[in-house]
């Protein structure tokens, strides 16, 4: 069990944000023996394949419509906000107000609210280089904003960033760094946070994929964080107002945990196995063939065909590959019984967390972090 719990306490409740197929949510249940009590996933479609996987889970819907006074505290908080305007391959604008990516204030909000014991958080390599921008403070002037040793320029300069020790976003509109920001409202909250960038492939995976963890345990005793408004940082508070996804009623307390992420113990286990291809592997893959052997080998699989051929536009990548990709059982996301497209699963699969990788960095992040 993960340091921050122990068997006394019981199976920690875990609530998931921006949840998709549930690809972080296999790796938080599997490093905590915990169990998912609510997710919260605004895209129809993919919220399908969690509740198949989770069927007895309500989805609080829309995180932005949430009202957090009617949801109960839980014991950790995953979740990966959208990366589109922090990746390298994005949009650019950075984690700013308005922005897909800004919906890290409502995760912030969530955290203040329900003061969960451990948070984790999944995101790109992004994350460690974009901006980031808040909105001016009423009444603050121009010379508390901008130190005379700050770095000078516009707050959207991708490179023009700020050096340390201004890195935790202590002064709004600045030159901020997305990390810097998500790790100042953490010890605004009273958390002590780690973090950890690794590539897919350190988990044997055969492609790079890199991505940044972030743990972060609550201090003890609960700060009160009542009075640090994060949600006013960002936005305009909204009414809490909103239509659930999927409503029922709370679910019971026992959950087939076992069942649903086991597989992980046996991927885990053969990470470090010594594999080498040969024959067919060598004729079908050529310089491939070792990196997929070795995928093989972990998930206990072997590769789908890598891709859909299709006479008007090419091939085009087979979904049951990109799924095998991830290190998911079959069928996870390109079950018929879903109801996804081809576009719709390659997307969901292109979002989702890789749950080996994710369990290889709150592995690492245990063995180094103690909670207070």
């Amino acid at each position: 069990m993960h340091a921050a719990f122990s068997p006394a306490m019981g199976r920690p409740r875990i609530d998931s944000l921006f949840s998709g197929y549930g690809g972080l949510d296999l790796a938080v249940e599997y490093a905590t023996g915990g169990q998912t009590v609510w997710f919260s996933e605004l895209n129809t479609a993919v919220a399908g394949v969690f509740t198949h996987h989770w069927p007895t889970v309500p989805n609080l819907g829309d995180i932005s419509t949430i009202d957090w006074a009617t949801v109960q505290p839980v014991d950790i908080l995953c979740g990966g906000f959208p990366c589109q305007d922090i990746s390298t391959v994005g949009k650019g604008a950075g984690l700013a107000p308005g922005t897909r990516s800004g919906l890290w204030s409502y995760m912030a909000t969530a955290i203040e609210a329900l003061q969960p014991r451990l948070v984790v958080i999944e995101n790109v390599r992004g994350l460690l280089s974009a901006t980031a921008t808040r909105p001016a403070t009423k009444g603050q002037r121009d010379d508390d904003r901008n130190p005379d040793d700050a770095t000078p320029g516009p707050a959207t300069a991708v490179r023009n960033l700020e050096p340390e020790p201004w890195m935790l976003a202590d002064d709004a509109a600045r030159p901020l760094r997305a990390l810097g920001v998500v790790l100042g409202d953490l010890a605004d909250l009273g958390m002590d946070a780690r973090w950890i960038g690794l590539p897919a492939s350190l988990a044997g995976a055969p492609h790079h994929r890199f991505r940044i963890f972030i743990t972060a345990y609550r201090q003890d005793p609960v700060p009160d964080a009542s009075g640090l408004g994060l949600l006013a940082r960002w936005r305009d508070a909204g009414s809490g107002a909103g239509a659930s996804g999927n409503d029922r009623a709370e679910s019971p307390g026992h959950r087939p945990g076992l069942a649903r992420t086991g597989w992980l113990t046996g991927q885990t286990r053969r990470i470090g196995d010594p594999v080498r291809a040969r024959g067919e592997h060598l004729r079908r893959w050529g310089r491939y063939a070792d990196a997929i052997a070795r995928w093989e080998h972990i998930t206990g699989r072997p590769a789908p065909a890598p891709a859909i051929l299709n006479e008007d536009k090419g091939p085009r990548p087979a979904p049951k590959f990109v799924e095998w990709l991830m290190g998911l059982p079959t069928g996870w996301v390109t079950d018929p019984a879903h109801g996804l497209t081809a576009n719709q699963q390659n997307t969901a699969l292109g979002n989702g967390v890789l749950p080996l990788q994710a369990a290889v960095a709150l592995d690492a992040l245990d063995r180094h972090s103690k909670p207070h």
